[in-house]
């Protein structure tokens, strides 16, 4: 189990505070991060509320919050911080990923350096 200092990805104040308050509201007991092959350009994230992550999934722990990383997806996301963010009028979930080369239009779909896998 890491803590948010010593994990793969970084969850700002702001997103543990706004997942905190989602999963009150689904009564679920954490979130689960992962990518799939998805849209015009590659990939999407795939942000489940679930009742408890995969047997091999990482753990991350943030006073109240968990959140379980799949560890094929780790390539794709490591380095990656997730905050709460207002964008105009709409405040959003926003995944700041080093390794992402390319975003299509809609915001949808991302791509990654040529080398980096899903596996």
């Amino acid at each position: 189990v890491f803590d948010v200092k010593t994990a793969p990805i970084s969850i700002t104040p702001a997103a543990v505070r706004h997942l905190v308050k989602q999963l009150g509201l689904s009564g679920k007991n954490g979130i689960r991060l992962s990518v799939k092959e998805s849209g015009c350009t590659g990939f999407m994230y795939v942000l489940d509320e679930v009742d408890a992550g995969q047997a091999s999934d990482i753990t991350i722990q943030e006073d109240t919050l968990t959140v379980w990383l799949d560890p094929s997806s780790l390539s794709i996301i490591a380095g990656t911080q997730l905050d709460f963010v207002f964008e105009g009028l709409n405040r959003v979930l926003k995944f700041n990923n080093p390794n992402v080369t390319a975003a299509c239009g809609c915001g949808e779909s991302f791509s990654v350096e040529e080398g980096v896998s899903y596996s």
